[in-house]
């Protein structure tokens, strides 16, 4: 496989750089519709004044600093979007680059849970350090090393994701049992009329509600068989990707995946669906 050979080499082994270019621009169109779904459902409006977010910055930065961030954050959203949409654009894609990393940095000022700004900067960062990101939409098949080392990193972060999200499921009770995802889609299919922002937010199909959301014995049966079968993938993706024979079916069945994970939260998984399916394009070098 390429990767060992790659490993051996000592990141000379020449690759096709047209595979980080396209990441390059499945980043960009990622991150430009995550940050202009940032500006709906309230994010524009974050921190005017007398907002929950502006105590909660006053508490956490200090009133001068929550300033600062109230009077940045407004110009950063747009600033940042337009970022994005240059670097999917390739247009000028390392200052671009920087731009989007930092908007996306932002939120860690203020987000509850910034996971997704997390895997955002740490694949932004093999993007960072690729020798060529290309220009335009055009996509350079010629082979060189100038991307091996880059190239490399992301099959290494996409592996340790998929492996460590395994393995926590495999130390939890609850989600082996099935009685987690029984739980969530019936507590979902209770309350769904009465959540906000539903329509962006949750996305379980009819069919799984009626038939998966009862809390019957038979619903949490079935449950712990998805569960099993969602640890296996993540154990096996990384492994059937990397080989040739194997890659189509695993591209299929983790983008299925992923299809259904986004089901349960679409705005907040579009950003780690998006980019770890994006990927994918990495372990074909």
């Amino acid at each position: 496989m390429w990767f060992f050979d790659a490993l051996a080499s000592g990141f000379t082994r020449p690759t096709d750089p047209g595979r980080l270019q396209l990441f390059r621009i499945i980043f960009g169109t990622v991150l430009t519709t995550r940050f202009a779904l940032a500006l709906g459902q309230g994010g524009w409006d974050r921190f005017v004044p007398g907002s929950l977010s502006l105590r909660l910055a006053e508490h956490r930065l200090g009133p001068r600093r929550s300033r600062l961030l109230a009077a940045a954050y407004r110009p950063a959203l747009l600033i940042r979007t337009a970022a994005a949409l240059a670097l999917a654009l390739g247009a000028a894609p390392r200052l671009a680059l920087l731009v989007t990393l930092a908007g996306a940095a932002m939120e860690l000022l203020y987000l509850k849970s910034p996971n997704a700004v997390r895997y955002t900067l740490l694949t932004g960062a093999c993007l960072g350090l690729a020798g060529d990101l290309g220009h335009g939409l055009h996509i350079e098949h010629t082979p060189s090393a100038a991307n091996t080392w880059a190239l490399c990193l992301l099959v290494l972060i996409t592996t340790d994701i998929y492996w460590n999200s395994a393995w926590q499921k495999i130390r939890s009770d609850q989600f082996r049992s099935g009685l987690y995802l029984a739980q969530w889609v019936h507590t979902y299919t209770q309350v769904r009329q009465h959540l906000p922002h539903r329509r962006g937010q949750y996305a379980v199909p009819a069919v799984v509600r009626h038939r998966l959301g009862n809390l019957t014995d038979r619903d949490v049966r079935l449950w712990r068989l998805i569960a099993a079968a969602v640890i296996t993938a993540e154990l096996a993706l990384p492994i059937a990707l990397l080989i040739p024979q194997t890659m189509p079916y695993a591209v299929a069945a983790g983008v299925a995946m992923h299809t259904a994970f986004s089901c349960l939260k679409p705005r907040q998984l579009i950003t780690f669906s998006g980019l770890t399916t994006g990927t994918y394009v990495a372990f074909s070098a």
